[in-house]
C-alpha cells in the first residue's frame, strides 16, 4: 500500500507539474510541448478544441494505438497522468493570470516544468502519454534513457506543425525539447527511490 500510495503521489506530481509549463508558459506562445503538444495545437487551430482536452484526445488516441506493447498496469497508469496533465493545463490557463510574457523566458521555464514533469512519470514507468509512450517502449527495448528517442519523434511533429502554423515554432519548439528533455534524463537517473519497472505484457 506504501509502495502504491508514493507512486500515486509521484505520478500526480509530475501531472500536474508538466500540466502547468504546458498552460502557462508554452501554449500561450503556441510552442508545441512535444509531439502530442503539436498534435493538440493543430487541434486547436484548425477546430478551436481547448488545449487540454485536445491533448487528451491526441494521448488517448495514441494510447489505444499503442496498448498491445503496455501491461494493464501501465495503461491504468498513463491513463490517469494524461488526465492529470489535461485538468491541470485547463485550471491554470483559467485560474492563473501571469501579467507579463516573453516568449523566451516562457520557453526556459516551461521546458523545466515540461522535463521535471515527464521524468517523474517516467521514473515510475509511467509515460507521459502521446509519443511519450513510443519514446518509453524504444527506451525499454534498447536499454537506452528515453530522452534521446522522444528528441526525434517530437521533432519531426514539430515540423509538420511549424509549416502549418508559423516558421518560428519550429526553433522554439526544438529548443523547448532539447532542455526539457535534458531535464527528463537527468530526472530519470536520479536515485532517490525506488522506480517501478517497466514491463512488456507477456504474449
Amino acid at each position: 500500500m506504501g509502495r502504491f500510495l508514493r507512486k500515486s503521489a509521484i505520478v500526480t506530481a509530475g501531472g500536474l507539474i508538466q500540466g502547468l509549463g504546458m498552460g502557462l508558459f508554452l501554449f500561450p506562445h503556441s510552442i508545441p510541448s512535444g509531439g502530442a503538444g503539436g498534435l493538440a495545437v493543430l487541434l486547436h487551430h484548425f477546430f478551436r478544441i481547448d488545449m487540454g482536452f485536445a491533448l487528451w484526445i491526441v494521448n488517448f488516441s495514441m494510447l489505444v494505438l499503442a496498448i498491445k506493447f503496455l501491461g494493464n498496469r501501465c495503461t491504468v497508469w498513463t491513463m490517469f497522468a494524461i488526465t492529470v496533465t489535461s485538468l491541470s493545463i485547463y485550471l491554470s490557463q483559467r485560474g492563473f493570470t501571469i501579467p507579463y510574457h516573453n516568449v523566451w523566458v516562457d520557453l526556459l521555464t516551461g521546458s523545466l516544468f515540461l522535463g521535471a514533469g515527464v521524468g517523474l512519470l517516467l521514473r515510475q514507468g509511467v509515460s507521459n502519454g502521446g509519443v511519450g509512450v513510443l519514446a518509453l517502449i524504444i527506451s525499454s527495448m534498447r536499454g537506452t534513457l528515453p530522452g534521446r528517442p522522444l528528441f526525434w519523434i517530437n521533432g519531426c511533429i514539430f515540423i509538420l506543425t511549424a509549416s502549418i502554423i508559423k516558421w518560428e515554432i519550429i526553433i522554439q519548439a526544438l529548443l523547448s525539447q532539447w532542455i526539457s528533455t535534458k531535464i527528463v534524463d537527468a530526472v530519470f537517473k536520479i536515485r532517490l527511490y525506488d522506480a517501478y519497472t517497466y514491463a512488456f505484457r507477456k504474449k
